[in-house]
């Protein structure tokens, strides 16, 4: 499934780099938005065009700052989504098919606080999750938030640099 979207998206950048930016933006807040993020798992295309940078000639500077951005924002709007929501969200799929992932979330959030979107920020079934949870169990927004953009700019700068290492291995390694 991953080689059907992400090869024709990265292709797409390669031929278009001025879109890199934008695409990598959708990519990182549909990768971190609630529901969505089971839908279309974006991280393997940010490594594909991260590996892309330095021998595609593109711009990190940009990527980055797009991808860190699209990655906040999508869990900016699955805290919201969760504020709003409260335990109704139980009730939406795929919660609705695992009704335990709401306590074991709380659990969670409970355990590590703010240091847990962190740490949910790297891990794909919590990535989109823990967000949500955090607004339906009202962390204070600040905390949240600054949790969020913090680990959304080193989230990026990681996928993205992985690409470019893993780019750069293979080309010392052909070479």
């Amino acid at each position: 499934m991953f080689e059907e979207y992400a090869r024709p998206v990265v292709d797409f950048v390669r031929e278009h780099q001025a879109w890199a930016a934008p695409i990598v933006f959708a990519l990182a807040f549909a990768e971190s938005l609630a529901f969505i993020s089971l839908l279309v798992p974006a991280w393997g295309a940010l490594v594909l065009i991260g590996g892309m940078i330095q021998a595609g000639g593109l711009n990190f500077w940009p990527i980055w700052i797009a991808g860190s951005i699209g990655a906040a924002l999508g869990d900016w709007l699955s805290y919201w989504i969760g504020q709003k929501l409260e335990h109704r969200v139980q009730h939406i799929w795929p919660l609705s098919r695992h009704p335990e992932l709401i306590p074991k979330g709380e659990a969670f959030i409970k355990k590590w606080g703010v240091l847990g979107i962190f740490i949910a920020r790297f891990s794909g079934p919590l990535r989109a999750a823990v967000p949500l949870v955090a607004g339906i169990f009202e962390m204070p927004y600040w905390r949240f938030q600054f949790a969020n953009f913090v680990s959304a700019f080193v989230w990026a700068a990681t996928l993205l640099q992985l690409g470019d290492v893993v780019s750069q291995a293979l080309q010392a390694i052909w070479k």
